[in-house]
């Protein structure tokens, strides 16, 4: 049972859902930060329907945890729960344009076919280097270590390329025990080591003229709009919930940055 909710910062806990241990870490983790609440309307912060045959219908839980600090406009987490079906944490750090800060996306997706996770912290403008080398100086050791430990994922699309930075760590790992064996050993302290240097980062970074947030504004409006476009999870939301509902969560939830930026 989902726990029953009146706003975005209340606890999130969803009976059966395989990746509670990792909102409840990255909530942890966030506590230091003085969270706020982010504005979420009620319909997006619990969504609930069915899958299925009529015989066997399955139910379908979609949740929403969300909050803002100082420094982070918005921390969201897209929770689906549906069974065998599918069952997957989507947690993205959008950092305020006054600071200097990449993006942190967690995606952790069962589906029928296996388990599909990926991990990054995702760079706003890809090409400067005033915004990437000192993250990516931090990253690659933590990349690589976990990279050596897990199967690869697959080539990325050309058309992806400029928002995942050289330590995305992207794996595909097969249902079973042998995949349970990962996650536990290998994805969740490398999500855990992600995390952490992410609000290593926060905590470090210092506001930036006018000029320069204008300039992060740019790149992190062309992230959210490609992200937007081409989110993976609008088929299986559409599927769940219909078409006006995703559509909205898209755009008005997961990447609302041109509706809500400072």
């Amino acid at each position: 049972m989902t726990t029953p909710r009146q706003s975005s910062l209340e606890p999130l806990s969803i009976a059966n859902w395989r990746w509670q241990p990792f909102l409840d870490h990255a909530c942890g983790a966030l506590q230091p930060l003085e969270l706020e609440p982010y504005p979420v309307a009620p319909e997006f912060l619990l969504q609930t329907s069915q899958t299925g045959s009529k015989s066997k219908p399955v139910p379908v839980t979609t949740a929403t945890w969300a909050c803002k600090t100082g420094k982070l406009r918005q921390v969201r987490a897209a929770c689906v729960e549906a069974g065998a079906a599918a069952s997957v944490l989507n947690f993205v750090i959008n950092p305020s344009t006054s600071y200097d800060l990449p993006f942190f996306g967690a995606d952790l997706v069962t589906l029928p076919a296996g388990h599909l996770l990926a991990l990054d912290l995702q760079p706003a403008l890809k090409t400067d280097a005033q915004h990437t080398e000192a993250v990516w100086e931090k990253l690659l050791p933590i990349f690589e270590q976990w990279q050596q430990r897990l199967p690869g994922g697959g080539p990325i699309p050309e058309e992806a390329q400029p928002y995942f930075s050289p330590g995305f760590l992207w794996t595909r790992i097969p249902l079973g025990s042998e995949g349970d064996a990962l996650i536990e050993e290998a994805v969740k302290p490398a999500f855990r080591d992600y995390l952490e240097l992410y609000l290593q980062l926060v905590q470090e970074a210092e506001e930036v003229s006018p000029e320069r947030s204008a300039e992060l504004l740019a790149g992190q409006k062309r992230y959210t709009a490609y992200r937007a476009e081409k989110d993976p999870a609008r088929g299986m939301l559409t599927r769940f919930h219909g078409s006006e509902w995703t559509e909205a969560y898209i755009h008005g939830v997961l990447f609302d940055l041109d509706k809500n930026w400072t």
